[in-house]
């Protein structure tokens, strides 16, 4: 939020007691010294008695896992979610996101393949805005057709100027990951007119991106 990002990526898991939280692995092994476990097989107060952030450094011991509300609470009006869906029933999470009126300030990264999901996003809040990723470039233009979304996902496995090309025909925005996030990379990608790009290296990429436009 202080950097002025668009976004932050958030990776959304379910607690063995049912609470949401923003964990990538789907295990605590590689975040914490001396515990392990699966994040659906502990309760949200096991979690939270875990420091995940003394393995990092030291300037940030005693930082514990945070609930999807209390990312919510946070961002609300200040900053986008971009919501990385692992394992989290969609009904339930969408009910949390309406609590606090942020439909229209969430984007649901959902693989194409997961049909169930997005049928259930689709069912439970027509309005809220799903970020489908098709994968290769030939699935693209069906997917965009079936699922009619405003933004997709992508990757720079899959990304190119023809990619590009085919969502905006349809006024659909892309969003990459970069893969280098270096300022080569992220000049390629901006010739092909990519929408939005997701970094490791934001101070960076908002440094370059300013620095483009003068």
């Amino acid at each position: 939020i202080e950097l002025g990002c668009d976004f932050v990526e958030i990776d959304v898991r379910t607690t063995k007691d049912g609470k949401f939280v923003s964990v990538h692995n789907s295990s605590v092994d590689d975040y914490v010294r001396g515990s392990k476990g699966k994040i659906k097989d502990m309760t949200l107060d096991e979690l939270r008695k875990l420091d995940i952030g003394i393995k990092t450094g030291r300037q940030w011991k005693d930082t514990r896992i945070p609930t999807v509300e209390e990312i919510l609470q946070l961002c609300r009006n200040r900053i986008g979610i971009y919501l990385d869906l692992k394992k989290a029933p969609v009904p339930e999470l969408v009910d949390l996101i309406k609590k606090y009126g942020m439909e229209k300030q969430v984007i649901w990264y959902i693989s194409a393949s997961d049909l169930k999901d997005i049928s259930d996003l689709r069912n439970s809040c027509p309005g809220c805005l799903l970020m489908p990723d098709p994968g290769s470039v030939e699935n693209l233009k069906p997917l965009i057709q079936m699922y009619k979304p405003t933004v997709v996902a992508t990757d720079m496995k899959n990304l190119n100027e023809d990619f590009v090309n085919v969502a905006h025909e349809y006024n659909v925005k892309v969003i990459t990951d970069d893969k280098e996030g270096n300022l080569t990379e992220w000049e390629k990608i901006l010739s092909w007119k990519t929408d939005g790009i997701q970094t490791n290296h934001p101070e960076e990429l908002i440094s370059f991106l300013k620095e483009r436009r003068k």
